[in-house]
């Protein structure tokens, strides 16, 4: 059983509220099934891992050209949010079969992620191979056993939160990048050889076709 929350653009700092909420209702209990969040961003926002510095983001630049900065309760790398389909699937821990795992967690949601972009004729597979470095890097250059490939490039990058016995994670599908855009923001020169995107693929799929083959895929497994 899962509920669908349905996709809807906010601002960053509405979004992560949202996403802490439904967590903490699934740690206090009220909410006892798993969770299907889809949204969009509006205006564009920087989101930094739970642990990241803000040190290698060009403040001033966001500032000028409105574009948010937020925290993400989940882990990883800084990431733009732009023309993308974002999920949040929030969980029991339990609800997953090896949902005390993280490695067979990821795997597991995942599945649900490729199986339902098998109705877009997008057949994906889980990422691996990328050794994540101390220095900086934006996100979606690499690419880990959390994410999912399409021909070998990265194009969804996932991170997990866990506390008290539920798991929050995140995901983003990106429809299209802009690589000038990214290394202003980043300070740094970013690697799109290793990442790809939905309009790449086949631009005539829309965010509101994306959503709805993702949808199907976590009812098929959840």
């Amino acid at each position: 059983m899962i509920k669908i929350i349905e996709y809807k653009k906010y601002q960053g700092a509405e979004n992560m509220e949202i996403d802490r909420k439904l967590l903490e209702e699934a740690i206090n209990g009220q909410e006892k099934s798993a969770i299907l969040r889809l949204y969009g961003w509006k205006p564009k926002c920087v989101s930094l891992g739970r642990n990241q510095s803000e040190e290698h983001i060009n403040k001033q630049y966001c500032l000028q050209n409105g574009i948010d900065i937020v925290k993400r309760p989940t882990g990883g790398r800084g990431l733009l949010h732009d023309d993308e389909l974002t999920y949040a699937f929030i969980c029991p821990a339990s609800i997953l079969q090896n949902g005390e795992s993280i490695i067979n967690s990821y795997k597991e949601i995942s599945n649900a992620l490729i199986e339902g972009f098998k109705n877009l004729k997008i057949d994906l597979t889980i990422g691996g191979g990328s050794k994540v470095k101390t220095s900086f890097d934006y996100c979606m250059s690499l690419s880990t056993g959390a994410d999912l490939n399409y021909n070998g490039k990265k194009l969804i990058g996932s991170a997990q939160y866990r506390t008290q016995g539920c798991i929050l994670q995140h995901g983003s599908v990106l429809f299209s990048y802009n690589k000038e855009l990214l290394e202003k923001i980043f300070n740094e020169k970013v690697n799109t050889e290793t990442l790809t995107c939905i309009n790449e693929i086949n631009e005539n799929i829309t965010i509101k076709e994306a959503a709805e083959a993702v949808k199907k895929g976590f009812k098929e497994l959840f």
